[in-house]
């Protein structure tokens, strides 16, 4: 009898977890739920506590983002980004070792067989995801500016963050919740696998960012 592949479900929503749990109960021979986690710090405890075949990954949570914790443990684990579409969300989670980028409005059936499919090693992007990747390898290089890895609002947010704002400020200014930006530095420490805050500023400047 062939075992059913253990999964990871990490997502900030409780409701989300359980809705997944509840959906995959129904094809427990193929798929089973063997734990959760609420944030990406908790991911990568539950990853060492339960060696999971597949952890299914939302990116936007609070501390440490999704695309922070697939790099820590895509060399442990296949992830399978299971998220809202953000186009420049795809490419950033492929290079951080996500095998799979899902929607969270994918179907039962799409789901269990992309949970197959990372699972034995494939790669698998939902339509949509492909689509914005494929524009993005067609359309013509841009001169560029530094980091072109960041959208036009983390390059905003990043001249905020070399200009010594706080969180708090830089939400005012910028006509954002405090949880977004927190989410959206997350992501640029990700992108540009910075530690913190102050190495986010060391390579801004030396990128050409200039001093506050």
């Amino acid at each position: 009898m062939i075992e059913p592949i253990r999964v990871l479900v990490v997502d900030d929503h409780v409701f989300y977890r359980e809705g997944i749990k509840t959906l995959l109960a129904a094809r427990a021979s193929e798929v089973e739920v063997v734990g959760e986690a609420g944030s990406g710090e908790e991911a990568i405890e539950q990853v060492g506590a339960l060696s999971p075949d597949v952890v299914l990954m939302d990116l936007r949570m609070a501390g440490m983002g999704g695309l922070a914790a697939t790099k820590e443990i895509a060399g442990r684990t296949a992830v399978l980004v299971l998220t809202m579409l953000e186009d420049d969300t795809v490419v950033p989670a492929l290079r951080a070792g996500a095998r799979g980028y899902l929607l969270k409005d994918a179907g039962l059936d799409d789901l269990v067989r992309a949970v197959q499919a990372v699972h034995g090693g494939q790669s698998v992007l939902a339509p949509q995801a492909a689509a914005w990747v494929q524009r993005q390898l067609d359309a013509p290089r841009q001169s560029a500016r530094p980091f072109p890895e960041l959208t036009d609002r983390e390059h905003d947010m990043l001249a905020e963050i070399v200009r010594g704002r706080s969180t708090v400020q830089i939400a005012r200014t910028l006509g954002l919740s405090e949880k977004t930006v927190r989410n959206y530095t997350a992501t640029m420490l990700a992108k540009l696998h910075a530690r913190d805050r102050a190495q986010l500023i060391v390579q801004a400047r030396e990128a050409g960012y200039p001093d506050p």
